[in-house]
């Protein structure tokens, strides 16, 4: 039996670490995609997982499957495509590690992937189905998503959602909007940053959590607000939560870190997402937070994610 499986882009995050005289960027290679980050956590944090995505044939396709096979990740439900090139990201960072990203992705090895590709006995063995709003961006990868939601509804596992917002991925805001809306409305759980809650709907994290309740269903909401912690809501219960202060070096993947770290909680709880009380959402909370930031001291993604006694040692302090 699977605890979760994620569905999604893998590809190489290119961060910067360093510019030239006349200004261009040095750039280091990291493993990314937030479904694999998402599972990273996930396993790094007590639970098993296996990821559903396709990359290229190609040198940063075996190095992103054999990073997630030592990360304890599942990788028979990767697909290898000869025909297209893995996903790349090129990012930029401002001065207190806020990330610019760039896309060489038109078409990338992630947006290829079919229904008829999927593993679906991967789905069948496992708890939880996680996605995002970069597998909605575009067909084939959009139906795939579409359909593999409503197969993991049908067979009643949980479903998480990351609206996970790119701009730069979209035809326009409003197509970004719309696709991520629908992602919503699938969901049991929702990992939302107060930036997304801004961008769909111009409020507060407070009214956004409310509003993923009563508006789509959602049986937990968990917004993230950077330096300042997080908001879990659930039914009966509703808990703020600080995070601790560290100084950021690279934020990429901090936030999939949070989501994969709160859902280990959540499963190994074993509770309905609706029944969790207060004090196990302040647990999950103080948990995935403290995980999250001490990962942004970090370069990039899965290479940041900090063992579980760091965390806990963390939060005794």
């Amino acid at each position: 039996m699977l605890d979760a499986i994620a569905l999604g882009e893998l590809l190489i995050d290119f961060a910067t670490v360093d510019t030239d005289r006349d200004g261009y960027p040095t750039l280091a290679a990291h493993p990314g995609g937030a479904p694999g980050n998402f599972l990273a956590a996930l396993h790094a944090y007590g639970c098993s997982g296996a990821m559903l995505g396709k990359v290229g044939a190609d040198t940063f396709g075996d190095l992103l499957c054999a990073t997630l096979a030592q990360a304890g990740i599942r990788t028979e439900g990767i697909v290898r495509d000869p025909s297209v090139f893995t996903t790349l990201a090129f990012v930029t960072f401002g001065p207190g590690g806020e990330r610019a990203f760039s896309f060489a992705r038109k078409p990338g090895a992630d947006t290829q992937l079919r229904f008829d590709e999927l593993d679906l006995s991967l789905l069948d063995e496992a708890r939880l189905l996680h996605f995002g709003s970069l597998s909605l961006t575009q067909e084939p990868v959009r139906s795939a998503t579409q359909q593999a939601a409503a197969y993991a509804a049908a067979h009643g596992k949980l479903l998480s959602f990351d609206p996970n917002l790119r701009l730069p991925l979209w035809p326009d805001a409003d197509a970004a909007k719309t696709q991520i809306l629908w992602g919503l409305r699938q969901a049991d759980i929702v990992k939302i940053s107060d930036d997304e809650v801004r961008f769909l709907w111009g409020c507060s994290p407070e009214e956004g959590a409310a509003r993923l309740l009563a508006d789509f269903g959602v049986r937990l909401a968990m917004v993230t607000c950077g330096p300042k912690g997080c908001l879990l809501q659930n039914a009966g219960a509703a808990v703020l939560v600080g995070a601790p202060r560290v100084l950021p070096v690279d934020t990429t993947g901090a936030g999939d870190i949070f989501g994969g770290s709160a859902v280990s909680r959540l499963l190994q709880l074993g509770r309905a997402p609706e029944a969790l009380t207060e004090d196990e959402l302040t647990a999950i909370g103080r948990f995935a937070a403290t995980a999250a930031s001490l990962s942004t001291q970090y370069p990039g993604g899965i290479s940041a994610i900090v063992p579980e006694e760091t965390v806990l040692r963390c939060m005794e302090g």
